[in-house]
Parts: C-alpha cells; sequence; structure tokens
C-alpha cells in the first residue's frame, strides 16, 4: 500500500510539473518563443501591463543612466562653445535687443543647428537625446540666444513629419546649406493655448490658396525665409480637421511683420506679429492632406517641447552654477553664506530639481528615439522643468542678496529669461492638463 501510495504521489508530481512546463512555452511563444524578456515598454495610452517578475529581469540589462562618449563629447563641446562664445556677448543682446547673427553663423558651421534634419536633405538626423543635449547647453550660456538658433527647429517639425519629398528638399535643404531662420507661425492674437480657435483662414481658389489672417508672438519672424503656417480651411469643422499647413515663403506679397516685441527676457531672440493679407500660396506648398494640419501641429510639439524643457534646464544649471560660486566667495559673519543652512537649503534645493528636470528631459527624449510619440513624458518634463527653473533662478536672486537685483550680476536676467518657460510651446497648465487627460485614459484601461 505505502508503494502504491508513492507511486501515484511521484506521478502527479511529474503530470503537474510537465503541464507546467509546457504552460510556460506556449507564453514564451506568445511573446516570440524566446528565453529574453523585451525592454520595459513605455507608458503610454495602450501599453501591455507587464508583470513584477518581467520588471524585475530587466533591472539588469534594461536600464542605463550612461548617456555614452558620443553624447558626452557634444555636450562638451556645446558647453564650451557656450562658455566662449554666448557668454561674452549674451549681457550686450539683453540690453540691446540685436540678433544673435554672428553666434547663428558659427552655431551653424559647427552643427548645433536643424539636429532633428534627416541625412538625405543635408542635416546630421542626431536623434533627440543629442538634440535636447545640444539645447541644454546652448541656454546654459543664454536662453535667449539659444531660442534664435533653435526656434527654426519647431518650423522644420511638421515639415519633417508630413511633408513630401520635393517639399523637405527645397525647405530643410536649404536650412543645412546655410544659417537660415524659418518661424512657425500658429499663436495668434485671440488665441495661445487654444488652437482650435485659429481664425486665420486659407481659401481654395484654383491651384492656390490665399491665406488671410494675424498671428503672434512669432519666434524669428523678422528674419524667416520661410514660415509654417496653420490656418482653417473648414469652418465648419471640427479642430481635427479644421487646419491645414502651409509653407509660405518670406518673401510672399502680402506678409506684413509688426515691430519686434520689447519683452521681459529673452531679448535676443526676435518676436513679432505676422498678418497676411491675401497672401498667394501654391497648393504644391500644403503639407499632407487638407483638414490634417492640426495633428501636424500637435506632432511637433512632440519633436521640440523636450528641447524647450531641456533649454529650460540649461538655465537652471546656469544658475545653480552662479549661486554656488557666489555663495562660496561671499561671506558673513565670519563664513561664506554657503555655510548657512538657509542659503545651503536652497542650493540643494536647487541641485534636486536640476537633476529631476534633466532626467525627465532624458526620458521624453529617449521615447521620441524609440519610435513613440513622447507626449506624455514630454509634458512632464517641460512642466517640472519649466517651473523648478524659475523658481531656482529666483532663488539665485535671493542668494546673490542686493547684487541679484542688479544688471551687473548675471542671475536678473536669468530670472527673467526664466518666465517664458511657464508659457510658450503650451503653458504648465496646459501640459498638467496633457497629463491629467492620459493618466485618466491609462486607468481606464486598468494601466497605473
Amino acid at each position: 500500500v505505502v508503494v502504491v501510495v508513492v507511486f501515484v504521489f511521484v506521478f502527479v508530481v511529474v503530470v503537474v510539473f510537465v503541464k507546467m512546463m509546457l504552460t510556460v512555452k506556449t507564453v514564451l511563444n506568445r511573446v516570440g518563443g524566446s528565453m529574453v524578456v523585451p525592454r520595459m515598454a513605455s507608458v503610454t495610452l495602450g501599453t501591455r501591463v507587464m508583470s513584477f517578475q518581467q520588471r524585475a529581469m530587466l533591472s539588469t540589462e534594461g536600464l542605463n543612466f550612461d548617456l555614452g562618449d558620443e553624447t558626452k563629447e557634444l555636450a562638451d563641446v556645446c558647453k564650451k562653445f557656450a562658455i566662449n562664445e554666448i557668454i561674452p556677448v549674451a549681457a550686450h543682446h539683453d540690453k540691446t535687443g540685436e540678433y544673435p547673427w554672428e553666434i547663428i553663423k558659427k552655431a551653424h558651421e559647427m552643427g548645433f543647428m536643424n539636429g532633428h534634419i534627416p541625412e538625405e536633405y543635408g542635416g546630421l538626423q542626431l536623434g533627440s537625446v543629442n538634440c535636447v543635449t545640444i539645447c541644454e547647453n546652448l541656454a546654459y550660456g543664454c536662453s535667449g540666444i539659444s531660442t534664435a538658433l533653435e526656434g527654426p527647429s519647431l518650423a522644420e517639425a511638421p515639415v519633417i513629419v508630413g511633408a513630401s519629398h520635393e517639399q523637405k528638399l527645397s525647405y530643410l535643404g536649404r536650412m543645412t546649406e546655410e544659417p537660415l531662420i524659418a518661424a512657425y507661425c500658429v499663436t495668434e492674437p485671440g488665441c495661445g493655448s487654444d488652437v482650435a480657435g485659429i481664425q486665420t483662414s486659407a481659401v481654395k481658389k484654383g491651384d492656390e490658396w490665399v491665406l488671410n489672417g494675424n498671428k503672434a508672438w512669432i519666434t524669428g519672424a523678422g528674419y524667416a525665409n520661410w514660415f509654417f503656417v496653420l490656418a482653417r480651411t473648414d469652418k465648419e469643422a471640427k479642430a481635427g480637421k479644421a487646419f491645414t499647413g502651409f509653407i509660405v515663403d518670406g518673401d510672399s506679397e502680402g506678409i506684413i511683420l509688426g515691430k519686434k516685441e520689447p519683452n521681459l527676457g529673452q531679448r535676443a531672440s526676435d518676436t513679432r506679429t505676422v498678418t497676411f493679407e491675401n497672401v498667394v500660396v501654391p497648393d504644391a506648398n500644403r503639407i499632407a492632406g487638407v483638414g490634417e494640419g492640426f495633428q501636424l501641429a500637435m506632432k511637433a510639439f512632440d519633436i521640440t517641447r523636450p528641447e524647450v524643457a531641456a533649454a529650460a534646464v540649461g538655465v537652471a544649471q546656469r544658475a545653480l552654477d552662479e549661486s554656488l560660486k557666489y555663495s562660496l566667495e561671499r561671506k558673513t559673519f565670519g563664513t561664506s553664506i554657503a555655510n548657512h543652512q538657509a542659503v545651503a537649503f536652497m542650493l540643494a534645493d536647487m541641485k534636486i530639481g536640476v537633476e529631476a528636470s534633466r532626467w525627465l528631459v532624458l526620458r521624453s527624449a529617449w521615447e521620441l528615439d524609440q519610435g513613440r510619440r513622447p507626449t506624455f513624458f514630454a509634458s512632464m518634463a517641460k512642466a517640472f522643468a519649466a517651473d523648478h527653473t524659475m523658481k531656482t533662478t529666483t532663488d539665485a536672486v535671493q542668494i546673490f542678496g542686493g547684487n541679484g537685483y542688479s544688471s551687473d550680476y548675471p542671475v536678473e536676467k536669468l530670472m527673467r529669461d526664466s518666465k517664458i518657460f511657464q508659457i510658450y510651446e503650451g503653458t504648465s497648465q496646459i501640459q498638467r492638463v496633457i497629463i491629467s487627460r492620459t493618466m485618466m485614459d491609462m486607468a481606464k484601461q486598468g494601466i497605473f
């Protein structure tokens, strides 16, 4: 009887073990027939929820905080350019508002502009991680100058995303051949964040379109070789199908430029209103299909929003460096003010925010380089970096005390330059709308 019981027990154990192995083999076959677990998916809409065991296995080979030698070298070259070329002239451009053409020419020659343009159109096709690295380090020197340098990327983005080969060859190709400026014309006097409220119209007449309307706060408008213009082509349709994107040559008849805006900060950048009065645009300059402009404009932000957030990180890093240096030199009560806990804690908070901002930026850029839409992470990076940069530069002025309020020292400019990060390329409030809506959509799908 004992022998029979033992035999039955062993038989049951073997059967269970065999069935378990068959089940594991079946599961592996479904995910690719390999024991190699795929890298963790992006936390975006439609993402498959991974098990705890899979996440644990990924930790050994899926996570890497090393940027690599190429990106580190790029960062070093850009930082030296910012220190040697940009910082010495930043105050001059801030005071005069003079457009930084000499810096633009040098940056173009160095390959610091038009980073996203594909190689077949003369670009470097650097990838987003490398592009944000450039943006952070250029903004370290002066975010007004870096906006002048990187502003054309926003106009180029919808062309990269949706234009024809011929359009790319003409309009992207020329950007790589010589230092030119392109401008992104979407915002209007009556609508900034509310893109659906755009009133600029485009009416089809034969093989041409006639554009009429006003655009506001257009970066680089005064020097633009061409514009990307979002115009309403269907008065009755909802936003998703109401707009169409066009490439408009800068010398087109009927374009009226307003005066350069006397802005609080980033004064080296050129910002103006642009009026279109019966501007004729050939249908050949229409990007993608009629009614697809809104999607083009939003996809453009996926490319450029991480770069704007990176620029904010650059300003915050500069404010931190200036504050740390000053606090070690300035003495009160017989010691450096860095030794006073009130100042030391401000410095610590600056560092925490800079590092957190930088890694959010890199995560959003990495998502784009993986071929995924980075909207969720890009909005987090933009909101956090913008808000933290404003706080960091304000604290920098506080650490400098009375000197911080003087234009003889660099931090008051950094504070003025920082405010716009909370406004352009989508306000901090709009970023939170995107983040919260994405979270709720994910939760409805069971993704937490």
